[in-house]
């Protein structure tokens, strides 16, 4: 049984496709057919059905697949303590997200992972391919990501290894002439009947609305779906309804009028996934190192900034 059998059979079981199995390869699909078909005469058992629409595991198959997956990890992370010796990571990194992440500035920290790190290729999918939060977990699961920064209000899924890393409150956006807009706030029971522009379901911002609404007895009316927090603002400019959106979604716009919802929790969290029957990487674990650093950072930076605006506004009272 040969390494390249064991990630051409993973590839495929993962994939549930042999063309997709081959494109993550890097290789051609006769080669993946030949190598899966190896290993089957090998072992003496079937390992997948073949059928003309879709791609599944046998009993063998199903059985085989969790000890795969552990010999590939045995095999990394045998070449991650040699590239340590030799002064460095190698290999892939893929990384699953949500379209926004409040504080957390993903472009800055894939940026400052590259120069750490420059020999690690990073691969990033979005949760607008994979159908929201609940798909990068999967994905995890299944092994087709090492990371993935996802929204799971409520109970954490068993399959994933979820760590807090913030939260953002989701404020109601409306047109400046509706007639919330010259309230400060506003209660959950004033949407009702609203035409709501959000997320589809499985998305983290639209469990928690859709949460908040159902505790309040209410339904809800969703005209409009998006996967873009920046359309959501666009559709509400054009009047086509009222959305619940990350708090500083929305810049200073004379058009539009953001306010809090008082008696609702609309706390939107943000987590970092990691699959929890599967040991990281070293490249994974050195992103997960990096995140935190970065969060420190970010809170260091945010208190120095409300300590200066608390000494401007003492020396402000004493002159």
């Amino acid at each position: 049984m040969e390494l390249r059998q064991l990630e051409c059979f993973v590839a495929v079981a993962e994939e549930r496709s042999f063309t997709r199995a081959a494109a993550r390869l890097h290789l051609v699909q006769s080669t993946v057919s030949a190598t899966i078909a190896a290993l089957e005469k090998e072992l003496a058992a079937p390992l997948l059905v073949r059928t003309t629409r879709r791609v599944s595991l046998t009993d063998a198959g199903l059985e085989l697949l969790p000890k795969a997956r552990a010999a590939l990890d045995a095999v990394r992370d045998a070449r991650d303590v040699v590239h340590a010796v030799q002064g460095g990571l190698r290999g892939t990194l893929r990384i699953g997200t949500m379209s926004s992440l409040g504080l957390i500035d993903l472009p800055a920290l894939l940026g400052r992972f590259h120069r750490d790190h420059p020999e690690v290729s990073v691969r990033l999918a979005t949760a607008a391919s994979c159908g929201g939060s609940p798909e990068l977990i999967t994905a995890l699961a299944e092994g087709r990501l090492d990371l993935a920064f996802v929204s799971i209000p409520g109970q954490h899924p068993t399959t994933a290894r979820l760590r807090h890393l913030t939260s953002v409150r989701l404020d109601l956006v409306v047109p400046r002439e509706h007639p919330l807009a010259d309230r400060g706030t506003a209660t959950i029971s004033d949407l009702a009947g609203e035409p709501f522009i959000d997320f589809p379901s499985g998305y983290g911002n639209r469990a928690v609305t859709d949460r908040a609404f159902t505790a309040a007895g209410l339904r809800r009316h969703v005209t409009i779906e998006i996967t873009d927090i920046a359309a959501g603002v666009d559709f509400v400019r054009n009047r086509l309804g009222l959305a619940l959106l990350p708090r500083g979604a929305v810049g200073s716009d004379d058009d539009l009028t953001t306010l809090g919802i008082a008696d609702a929790d609309l706390d939107w969290p943000i987590s970092l996934a990691a699959p929890a029957e599967r040991a990281p990487s070293a490249a994974a674990r050195a992103f997960e190192r990096l995140v935190d650093r970065h969060l420190v950072d970010r809170h260091l930076a945010e208190r120095h900034l409300r300590e200066r605006h608390l000494r401007g506004r003492h020396l402000a009272e004493r002159s």
